[in-house]
């Protein structure tokens, strides 16, 4: 048996050709595992091509109609032969499934009964729309002024220059959403020489170990309140809520880059959101369309004998200190994301200087948007996770961190893309330091 997929008008068809017996069932079965991406919530199967179906294909047909009623999706069948219809109506299955006589004619009934956002800002929506993107804004809460609380000095990272006594141990307890320099271990002089990147997701920990293996680190406890500290030489946490939760989506084939999305949220909190002052920090949980990243390659401390006032960010060190992969990876995958951006087109007076400039660092591995902002992001990629924007953001980030596949964790590059989106923004009202 052979097979081809296609997508149109955000529904996923796949054509058969040949019989689906036993042994056709178990390939449509592994072609739809490996085609399926994670925010595909519509499946049409087209047997225009097939002449011949059993209980292999019978069963194959309520696995993928399952699946995407576990999506909140729909699943149809188009082209029925003869043959095969007769054999879903002696089986008695044929009022299981949406029939059509084309599959054509299913996607165009997929699409009218398609749920579509209701919730727009008319602004921001013909703003975005214009770059074949669309947006829902929902309010979120204001319970107290989001912050951020910078734990460590970044600057003795950017030089190498970290020791014992800058390692700060925070309890996962107190630590929702962040991003920064950190490690596990049993005790600090373990932990100091592997510590990487990292980014903890909702009292989950994921880092990426500097040990040479290139393999990221997990941890989610039961228990938050346990005494297994995050060891971390540098840690900017948000404390406080998300302002609004932003449904993006996108008809563009390449999907949108991390620093549009950015570039969009600045654009329109300047023209509605009052309290807006330049600084955010979002997370985003969304359908990738392709990850560039990049992290530091070895712990960045004193003993490492960097010169005086050089920077592991310098050209002629970058490629020691630093691995970059610009090969837009992991298309279709889910990415749960935290982040920092800074508008530096706007008036940044509202917060101290010095506690701004420990937010973020130049990456020369980012292009062309340093002008205009400086952004902070790290991911952790999971697979297998449906996506449904309808679904409570922070809700969702805990199951995901907690049942999802793991599959990768970076420091993200600007020109990472997505085409799907369910984004967390604060709108941040103080810059704080701890200790």
């Amino acid at each position: 048996m052979e097979a081809r997929s296609e997508r149109k008008d955000g529904v996923l068809i796949f054509f058969i050709n040949g019989r689906l017996d036993a042994f056709g069932a178990r390939q449509l079965d592994d072609w739809t595992k490996e085609t399926l991406h994670d925010d595909d919530k519509e499946l049409v199967l087209d047997l225009s091509g097939s002449t011949y179906l059993s209980s292999g294909g019978l069963r194959t047909f309520l696995v993928l109609k399952k699946e995407m009623k576990r999506r909140n999706g729909r699943f149809a069948l188009a082209g029925v032969g003869e043959y095969s219809k007769k054999v879903l109506d002696m089986a008695g299955f044929s009022s299981l499934y949406d029939i059509y006589p084309t599959a054509d004619e299913a996607v165009a009934d997929l699409a009218k009964k398609r749920k579509n956002p209701t919730l727009f800002n008319e602004i921001f929506y013909k703003k975005i729309e214009e770059a074949g993107v669309s947006m829902t804004i929902e309010p979120g809460w204001m319970t107290s002024p989001p912050a951020l609380r910078i734990t460590g000095d970044l600057k003795k990272i950017l030089h190498a220059q970290l020791k014992e006594s800058d390692i700060a141990a925070l309890p996962f307890a107190d630590i929702s959403y962040s991003l920064g320099l950190g490690a596990l271990g049993s005790d600090v002089k373990e932990a100091m020489p592997v510590l990487g990147e990292m980014i903890t997701l909702y009292g989950s920990m994921v880092w990426l170990p500097t040990d040479g293996n290139n393999t990221p680190d997990f941890f989610t406890p039961v228990n938050a309140k346990g005494d297994i500290p995050i060891y971390t030489g540098f840690n900017v946490t948000l404390d406080g809520p998300f302002n609004e939760y932003l449904t993006l989506d996108t008809t563009n084939n390449k999907g949108v880059s991390i620093a549009d999305i950015y570039r969009m949220i600045f654009s329109s909190a300047k023209d509605r959101v009052k309290i807006f002052k330049g600084v955010v920090a979002i997370t985003i949980w969304g359908v990738l369309d392709g990850l560039a990243s990049s992290g530091i390659k070895k712990s960045p401390l004193a003993d490492t004998n960097l010169p005086p006032g050089a920077s592991i960010m310098d050209t002629a060190r970058q490629g020691t200190w630093m691995a970059s992969d610009a090969n837009m990876g992991y298309k279709g995958d889910t990415l749960v994301s935290f982040g920092i951006g800074i508008d530096l087109t706007y008036d940044l007076s509202g917060f101290n200087a010095d506690l701004l400039s420990s937010l973020y660092y130049s990456n020369p591995a980012n292009k062309g948007a340093s002008r205009e902002m400086y952004l902070h992001n790290h991911g952790v990629v999971f697979r297998g996770v449906p996506y449904d924007a309808s679904l409570d953001l922070n809700s969702q980030v805990q199951k995901i961190v907690t049942d999802g596949t793991f599959v990768d964790m970076r420091h993200l590059l600007d020109s990472t893309r997505l085409r799907k989106a369910k984004i967390g923004v604060a709108y941040i009202q103080d810059i704080v330091r701890e200790g």
